[in-house]
């Protein structure tokens, strides 16, 4: 086995990076033909004009900035979503060897994120949560629960999570059926029952509002863009329509991104609070 303190610095978050931008061309493939009865072994081709995609149009992240974005055939414009899930599929792997010092848990959190990098760009563009995303994240969650009990052998710690899981759905569900599916979508309710088991009591609720915040600066960020910019309003992919207050905005990424920064920063509300107060 090798030595890791024997590698130099730079080379294990080099390969993460690498790695995570060749998963993450995976990764737009599979969401690209997930649910529509294409096979994801298929050969790459330019939505526009079906010509295949020749060897060096298939480079992760170089491709598409040495074409400027566009088909080389046809000169129609490729998804800039294909960029930025491979780089922030890479950023996200390498946030996990820098932010997790047990190697063990590197494989776990790297399938972790590219599930999650699935479920955000998905509810962006659908609006829906399939279930067999969220039964993965669930796996994955008991495994790293049963890891970290293995490790502190500490049972209440289990219980702790089971307890974050039951709040976090409860509190969505609540909203879900307050609003009658305005406010929420039940698929946020089921997303946040593993992220909740893996961050536990200490940090579900620094998710939850984290969550809220970050929804909350993205969408004024983007309404105010609309109303300011000088490239004109930036509209919602999907409707087509500016953004407004009274807009429906898919939940499932602000919920991940408060996830992530509680799981790998340890982000906490309460002592921000605390901060500010004192």
């Amino acid at each position: 086995m090798i030595d890791l303190l024997l590698l130099p610095p730079y080379f294990i978050p080099t390969v993460a990076f690498l790695f995570g931008v060749i998963i993450g061309s995976f990764l737009n493939v599979y969401i690209y033909r997930f649910h529509t009865g294409k096979s994801i072994a298929g050969s790459s081709h330019c939505l526009s004009c079906q010509t295949p995609l020749r060897f060096y149009e298939l480079f992760p992240l170089i491709s598409y900035l040495g074409l400027r974005g566009r088909c080389l055939t046809c000169s129609a414009r490729i998804p800039s979503r294909y960029f930025w899930v491979e780089l922030g599929t890479a950023l996200l792997f390498l946030l996990v060897v820098l932010a997790v010092a047990d190697p063990l848990l590197w494989p776990l959190l790297f399938l972790l994120v590219s599930v999650l990098m699935i479920v955000s760009v998905y509810d962006l563009y659908h609006f829906v949560i399939p279930n067999v995303f969220v039964y993965v994240l669930s796996v994955i969650a008991i495994v790293f629960g049963s890891y970290e009990w293995y490790m502190t052998s500490d049972v209440w710690h289990i219980l702790e999570s089971v307890l974050a899981s039951l709040f976090a759905f409860g509190f969505f569900a609540g909203l879900w059926a307050y609003s009658k599916g305005r406010w929420i979508g039940f698929g946020d309710a089921k997303l946040a029952v593993p992220l909740a088991f893996m961050v536990g009591l200490d940090g579900v609720f620094s998710m939850l509002v984290l969550s809220f915040w970050i929804g909350t600066l993205i969408s004024l960020g983007i309404i105010l863009w609309q109303r300011y910019g000088r490239r004109g309003q930036l509209r919602l992919q999907l409707s087509g329509r500016p953004l407004t207050i009274k807009s429906e905005v898919p939940f499932a990424p602000f919920m991940i991104l408060g996830f992530l920064a509680v799981l790998f920063f340890q982000a906490n509300v309460l002592a921000l609070f605390s901060y500010v107060l004192l």
